[in-house]
């Protein structure tokens, strides 16, 4: 484009071909014209894609916000169960020291038992000896106090007895509570421990996805400025061309004054730069969340979640959590069953035993499946279809999975439920 500027102004210096030049300087606006607006058009369609970066930046951003907040809450609900388990140590070493005690009693009772059950088989195995005793009076008065005496050996041998009973049955109790108390809690641990490696990668997914982002931004950004840099360059080459044609119209008027001139000046053809943007791209319409009633409201309430939510631990039973979108599975599939209508419990527990259960080959949306995670049934979705749920993932929140492949199907334990 230089050189043709070049050969133009040489031209005008020689005086030769005077009343063609002007063409020649239209037809170079017009090339510098529509190569501005082709690299304005992509620099319209880098904007966009540069301000869609962004956009997708600032919604990651505030997801690994939830994602932290998260993570911090499961941490300090692990620390608490943590200090619940060593409180629940000491009281369990503490029943251990009172069932050694009353154990120590229930063996030396038993060693009185053993021996008066000896006594009583020496005997002759029936309350001889009590009457003897009773016989061998030597007054009426002698006979009263044996008998007072006897009945009250009578009484104690009961009330042995009886205490032995309660020891036992309080020994039993005691060992019950703290096998129990440490069984649910060993199980909470087990539970918070796995979802906490969970988050962590899921965090770590969310890192990656962050600096792909930010690639992309610093792409998208240079795109730009490199557009802008051309779009100025060849702004430039336009003004030096039509300043060549000004002083060309002005070497043209200068010849058509002079008396044998029998041309007539020619004014170059100004035409003003047209900034051509890209097409805007059709908004994408947001996915329905309309809830209505039955099964169909509770497939399709949580889709107002899906990329917006996360996992925590006892999430979705309080109506911050679910204004915020945390959950964690069963806290969703009890609030999701609660929009169509429906009362169902909130933990995989409660959640495995309700409704009918039917065969995986007959399941339909809106069947509750369960999986096999860190523990059986410990995870719970909403089928909804095309071998496909929708359920609170550790790693994604609110989220739709495919059971029909990978880990979902190999953890897919076969229960079905129906809710009628």
């Amino acid at each position: 484009m230089k050189k043709k500027i070049i050969a133009l102004n040489t031209t005008i210096m020689l005086g030769l071909g005077a009343f063609a030049l002007p063409a020649v300087n239209a037809e170079s606006v017009d090339d510098i014209k529509k190569e501005r607006s082709d690299v304005q058009s992509n620099l319209s369609k880098a904007e966009k894609e540069l301000a869609t970066v962004l956009a997708e930046l600032s919604k990651l951003e505030d997801q690994i916000k939830k994602v932290d907040k998260a993570m911090a809450d499961n941490d300090k609900f692990i620390v608490d169960t943590e200090k619940e388990i060593e409180d629940t140590k000491k009281k369990v070493k503490k029943l251990e020291e009172e069932i050694k005690v009353i154990q120590e009693r229930i063996d030396q009772r038993s060693e009185v038992l053993k021996e008066r059950a000896v006594a009583f088989q020496e005997s002759g195995g029936t309350n001889v000896g009590y009457i003897e005793v009773l016989l061998g009076s030597t007054s009426f008065g002698d006979f009263i106090d044996r008998v007072g005496a006897v009945s009250k050996i009578v009484e104690a041998d009961q009330d042995l007895l009886l205490q032995h009973d309660a020891d036992k049955k309080e020994v039993k109790e005691k060992k019950s509570t703290v096998d129990k108390e440490l069984s649910g809690l060993n199980e909470k641990m087990t539970e918070l421990e796995g979802m906490r490696a969970q988050m962590e990668d899921q965090k770590k997914q969310n890192d990656v996805l962050k600096k792909e982002l930010k690639t992309k931004e610093t792409a998208a950004a240079d795109k730009k400025s490199k557009l802008q840099t051309k779009d100025s360059e060849l702004a430039a080459m336009q003004a030096d061309i039509e300043k060549s044609m000004a002083a060309q119209n002005t070497a043209v008027a200068s010849v058509a004054s002079t008396p044998n001139s029998g041309n007539s000046g020619s004014s170059a053809d100004s035409t003003s730069v047209k900034s051509s943007g890209g097409k805007s791209a059709p908004a994408k319409s947001a996915p329905s969340t309309t809830v209505g009633s039955g099964i169909s409201a509770v497939i399709s309430a949580g889709n107002k979640y899906i990329g917006n939510s996360v996992y925590v631990f006892g999430g979705g039973r309080s109506a911050a959590d679910i204004a915020a979108g945390r959950f964690d599975c069963s806290g969703f599939v009890h609030w999701a069953f609660a929009q169509g209508g429906y009362s169902v419990g909130s933990s995989t527990e409660a959640l495995k035993n309700q409704g009918t259960p039917v065969s995986a080959s007959q399941m339909q949306p809106g069947d509750m499946v369960f999986f096999d995670t860190y523990k059986k049934d410990g995870h719970v979705g909403i089928y909804i279809g095309g071998g496909k749920f929708i359920g609170s993932q550790s790693s994604t929140g609110v989220a739709i999975a495919n059971m029909s492949s990978g880990y979902w199907k190999d953890a897919f334990n076969g229960r079905v439920n129906r809710i009628n």
